[in-house]
């Protein structure tokens, strides 16, 4: 099958500047494929990205590495095959969460695989130490019927063996305590460099309050001169809705006085018309009043001659009853005088 993807992600790639062992110098511009790959015929994991036709990490994992969690979206790992560091940055911790489970996954099947090959290999020197035993003790057994020359030749051959397996013990022990040491170096240069990043991180975060709390005061300022801008919109919104309300009820009396100034001619005219009628009123009044004089003149003219008329109809009633009672007085007499006859 050869080797195939069994994981894939998306991350910024960084990797530890060679000469300064601090600072990060980036793989790529931008967020490129990450990808775990088992190669079944060697039993090895590695993780592998490309950028083009760039090829930006090559890295075998072994038991020993461990892979650090140094912020929420930040994680990096030693490659001492490769002389360097690797980071990756994520756009979320549930990304790098899943990274570094499955760099744990891998790992221990790195081990596995690793222990595996042990046994096989011990399992293998096993069997040919066995051999080997068989070969010299057929061969003793055969020179025990052979001659002197044949039993001298063995001697040296299994102390040849013998310190070859030694030399391989060694040769073992001290493979086995280089690669405890370069884990060891691993783990210091690992801590270190997370150490220094944190302290980095530490400096940074803490500059980066000093900022954020001066643009909290800048911010708190700003909010006060908002809040005081607003107390004053809101008080000339009431000015402005007061004066809109007076400026509409200037207009209304404006149009009003529009109007009446279009009645004005009107009423001119007619003030005129009445003033001319009142003149005309006056000087009739003027002439009725010359009237009433005379009249008021007929008047008592009409009474005095009333009353003298008056008194000369009393005077004549007194005479006409003083004829009346002469002709009473001459009926009875010629009443009387008819008797008689």
């Amino acid at each position: 099958m050869g080797e195939q993807p069994i994981f894939t992600t998306r991350a910024h790639v960084f990797q530890i500047d060679p000469s300064t062992k601090k600072n990060w110098v980036p793989g790529s511009k931008q967020a490129v494929t990450v990808s775990y790959f088992y190669d079944s015929t060697r039993n090895s994991y590695r993780i592998i990205s490309v950028d083009g036709s760039k090829v930006i990490i090559n890295s075998t994992i072994t038991p020993n590495m461990n892979f650090t969690k140094t912020s929420q979206k930040f994680g990096q790992w030693a490659d001492s095959r490769a002389n360097t560091v690797f980071g990756l940055g994520f756009a979320s911790e549930q990304q790098l969460a899943k990274f570094a489970e499955k760099f744990l996954e891998v790992k221990e099947a790195a081990k596995l695989a690793r222990e595996k090959s042990q046994e096989k290999m011990e399992t293998s020197s096993e069997q040919s130490q066995e051999s080997g035993r068989e070969t010299p003790s057929g061969k003793q057994a055969s020179s025990f019927n052979g001659t002197d020359d044949e039993k001298i030749s063995i001697g040296p051959e299994n102390e040849a063996l013998k310190s070859e397996v030694e030399q391989r013990k060694c040769e073992l022990e001290l493979q086995a305590l280089r690669e405890s040491n370069a884990r060891l170096q691993e783990v210091l240069e690992e801590e270190r460099i997370s150490a220094e990043n944190w302290r980095s991180r530490v400096t940074q975060s803490q500059e980066e309050e000093n900022q954020l709390r001066n643009q909290i005061s800048e911010l708190e300022l700003q909010c006060k001169e908002v809040n005081l801008e607003k107390e004053r919109n809101v008080q000339l919104t009431r000015r402005i809705q007061e004066l809109e309300s007076d400026l509409q009820d200037k207009q209304q009396e404006l149009e009003n006085l529009c109007k009446q100034a279009e009645i004005i001619p009107q009423l001119m005219a007619e003030c005129e018309n009445l003033t001319a009628k009142l003149q005309a009123a006056e000087l009739k009044s003027q002439g009725l009043s010359e009237k009433l004089k005379l009249l008021q003149g007929e008047v008592d003219g009409s009474q005095h001659k009333h009353k003298n008329m008056k008194t000369e109809l009393k005077k004549f009633m007194d005479v006409l009853d003083g004829k009346i009672d002469e002709l009473h007085e001459v009926r009875q007499g010629i009443s009387k005088l008819g008797v008689d006859n």
